[in-house]
């Protein structure tokens, strides 16, 4: 019977390692609005597209909570005026992971800590600081064993290369030559990734008379060469190349630092005058960066390299500072209506859902049906690992009583019976309620011991159900 348990066990760890290699595109989810809908109903429209990524720029509790298993991976930050405390010591390190992360870990799957965001080019920050409070908050995950599943990072901005043309000569800015050393050597120690917030928008702003249009919106441009024979058909991969060979430049030319596009969009609205920022151009670059996201395909300098992409942003943020298209980044706007129509079906949604992306988040209430929906039809509900047995055990009684669910399987004559033991007997019964009830994500909680997974957890004769 224990060998039995550990094949359970183990190809539960297979299956549920497998489902984590879904192709999908990130999101920034920025809450500087005060007409935003809650975080719960974000969850329950995000589970039904291809976004499988969601970047936030603090570590609010309650978007934590609300994508608790929805198999939606989540990166939080350290907030710049908080990367100083942080990087006085491991135990201020310490206080802010397991005040700010532990808690909602793993039912909320925290894959990254951004420390900072765009910091080394924002004034009176100390660069030093930065440094250390990565390496205090990678220290803690190690201490807490999360460090495979959490990576440390922070995002730049374009700011930080002394020139970004031709992308083969650039460099990083000679005053920022220590600091950028030493967070190379972290992110190869660790193998996190080089995080860049990149914009050809405003690039094409400053220099409008001198770049093509469709150069700057990705389109399929003439062509740019660069000295060393690269040919550049759009903006993006020049700025990513512009990166790669800064860091090449600086001695770290084995290829084992990735490059993240944490930030990358088109505002709908500018300033008067603002001729670029509409949404036209919004949907056209929006609609070619979520392609080439889904793409794996790299750039000229590296043709083979997949470039994660996190889209910004989810919502237009009307308190943002700044000029007008700061506050107009966004594909939907504050009521949950799309500001241009951008597709965001993914081939793993059911049909319901991805019905349900073309339309507004008033379609995705907590009573809701199919738009809650995680997205399928290859999905199910399994209970956690390491779950308290007193707890199963009631929700087992429930899922078998109240609950409906035909529990003939898990009886001793039934082919889900072995392991006899009721971690496994849980999840079965609840697999069957959570199907029996339109795969909505809150009838997979069951007081915090569902798990959400994509690959299926059957195992020799005993089949889960699937809706």
């Amino acid at each position: 019977m224990a060998s039995q348990l550990l094949s359970f066990s183990l190809l539960f760890l297979l299956l549920l390692s497998r489902s984590r290699n879904i192709v999908g595109v990130g999101i920034n989810y920025g809450t500087l609005g005060n007409n935003l809908p809650s975080p719960k109903k974000v969850a329950q429209l995000l589970q039904s597209t291809l976004i499988n990524k969601v970047k936030i720029y603090d570590t609010n509790p309650e978007i934590l909570e609300a994508f608790s298993n929805t198999g939606i991976d989540i990166i939080v930050a350290v907030e710049n005026y908080h990367v100083s405390n942080i990087s006085k010591d491991t135990s201020a390190a310490d206080e802010w992971l397991a005040n700010r992360v532990v808690p909602f870990i793993p039912a909320t799957s925290v894959v990254g800590i951004m420390v900072g965001n765009e910091y080394l080019t924002t004034e009176k920050l100390d660069p030093e600081a930065l440094v250390q409070a990565m390496q205090n908050l990678h220290g803690v995950l190690v201490s807490r064993g999360l460090e495979r599943k959490i990576k440390v990072s922070t995002p730049h901005s374009m700011a930080v290369l002394a020139s970004s043309f031709p992308p083969s000569s650039s460099t990083f800015a000679t005053d920022l030559v220590p600091t950028m050393t030493s967070i190379l050597k972290f992110l190869v120690d660790t193998g996190a990734p080089f995080m860049v917030n990149a914009y050809p928008y405003f690039a094409y702003k400053e220099n409008s008379d001198s770049v093509d249009l469709q150069y700057a919106l990705l389109g399929n441009a003439t062509g740019v060469h660069d000295p060393k024979g690269y040919i550049y058909t759009n903006m993006l991969d020049a700025q990513i190349d512009a990166i790669r060979s800064a860091i090449v430049n600086l001695g770290f030319g084995n290829g084992s630092i990735k490059i993240t596009v944490s930030e990358s969009g088109w505002p709908s609205k500018g300033v008067a005058g603002d001729m670029a920022a509409n949404p036209e151009n919004a949907k056209t670059y929006n609609t070619r960066l979520i392609e080439r996201a889904q793409s794996s395909k790299g750039t000229p300098m590296k043709l083979k390299d997949n470039i994660e992409v996190f889209v910004f942003s989810l919502f237009n943020e009307n308190k943002k500072t700044g000029d007008a298209s700061e506050r107009n980044f966004g594909i939907f706007n504050g009521d949950g209506s799309k500001v241009y129509e951008v597709d965001l079906s993914c081939q793993f949604c059911s049909n319901d859902g991805a019905a349900a992306t073309a339309g507004s988040f008033g379609k995705f209430s907590s009573g809701g049906g199919g738009g809650g929906a995680v997205r399928g039809p290859s999905v199910w509900c399994v209970a956690k690992p390491h779950s308290d047995d007193k707890v199963l055990q009631a929700v087992l009684d429930f899922c078998c009583g109240p609950g409906g669910v035909d529990c003939r399987e898990i009886d001793k004559s039934g082919d889900c019976f072995k392991p006899d033991k009721v971690h496994a007997h849980a999840s079965y019964a609840m697999n069957a309620y959570y199907q029996m009830h339109g795969r909505n994500y809150w009838n997979c909680d069951f007081k915090g011991t569902g798990l959400v997974t994509f690959g299926d957890p059957s195992y020799g004769t005993c089949q889960y159900s699937q809706q």
